[in-house]
């Protein structure tokens, strides 16, 4: 079994743990980043031709310029520019490996994470950074069925869908996005939403146009409604007029996302009861646990909209001065 010295595991290597890894560096602090997918993962299972809402520069960590064709850059652009931050700082980053526990004491914590062969591997740290972001556990809807294999709650492009009856679950930019794509592709698309209306902070470009296929009755909505039960050829809606039930091949459940709780909690992160926020120390982002440091999404508990790649991305400077300042 590897066994690896470091001074600070950072979990997760998105752009937030890939700017902790850069700040720690400067600061002349070895760190390891362990991922369990590839590089920046949540940005790779973003919908395959998604352009982001920001301009490049709210995107940029460790003073690289992002560049971009247009005036919004896109997946594939963001995709390689946190693949050139990563070889241009030369992180330490071990993909593929995801974190079981952590155990030990601020000066001396154990990191085990288990590769995708079964291996394990044990990382030595005088601390700990929980990186960890949220795209990778959906909110679920809780309704008899979702367990089908034809529930999605990843929208990444149309093309499959093609010729079949579709239901996307939500009113956010993620089901806006998905229901344009796949009736632009020829799915025959209905969606359902629990609230009156199409969110109000869908991209501006997009909520208009969402808005005037549901007017013309091109992608039927319906409103103050809800899945009540997933079944394999159909789907059955609750709706202000009653029990609604339509035929269904695919169902797309866009209702968001949340950090791993369980993990946080395990790891003796206290979290507030309702927010779920976690209780940190606001300039330095140390948790009540001595020597873990949370950065990015994770510290917004359920508020995961008050926390993006723009604002998250300056977490690592203030951990990494605070570290430096207490190694010795």
């Amino acid at each position: 079994m590897p066994c690896f010295d470091t001074e600070v595991v950072v979990v997760g290597a998105g752009p937030t743990g890939l700017a902790c890894g850069i700040e720690l560096g400067r600061a002349g602090v070895r760190a390891t980043l362990i991922e369990k997918g590839c590089v920046v993962n949540s940005l790779y299972n973003y919908p395959t031709n998604m352009v982001f809402f920001t301009t490049p520069e709210l995107l940029e960590i460790g003073d690289i310029p992002m560049t971009s064709l247009n005036e919004k850059p896109n997946r594939t652009e963001a995709l390689k520019y946190y693949r050139r931050v990563a070889d241009h700082y030369k992180l330490d980053i071990r993909q593929y490996q995801r974190v079981e526990n952590v155990t030990g004491a601020d000066g001396e914590f154990l990191t085990r994470a288990r590769d995708q062969h079964g291996e394990l591997h044990e990382y030595r740290s005088k601390k700990v950074i929980f990186s960890t972001g949220y795209y990778d556990r959906p909110n679920y809807l809780n309704v008899p069925g979702e367990d089908l294999p034809k529930v999605i709650h990843y929208y990444r492009e149309a093309h499959a869908y093609y010729g079949h009856d579709v239901l996307v679950v939500g009113a956010k930019n993620s089901a806006a996005i998905a229901a344009l794509e796949l009736w632009w592709t020829g799915a025959r698309v209905t969606m359902v939403h629990r609230g009156p209306e199409i969110h109000r902070h869908v991209k501006y470009w997009i909520k208009p146009n969402i808005e005037n296929r549901i007017k013309n009755g091109e992608i039927p909505m319906y409103f103050n409604s809800a899945v009540k039960q997933i079944l394999p050829h159909e789907v059955v809606l609750a709706t202000p007029h009653g029990e609604v039930t339509l035929k269904n091949d695919f169902v797309f459940a866009m209702t968001g996302y949340h950090p791993d709780f369980e993990f946080l909690s395990a790891h003796g992160i206290t979290l507030h009861p309702e927010t779920r926020r976690p209780y940190t120390n606001p300039e330095t982002f140390e948790s009540q646990r001595p020597g873990i440091y949370l950065a990015g999404v994770v510290v917004a508990g359920v508020h995961t909209n008050e926390i993006f790649i723009e604002n998250g991305r300056f977490h690592g400077k203030a951990i990494a001065a605070d570290i430096a300042n207490r190694l010795p």
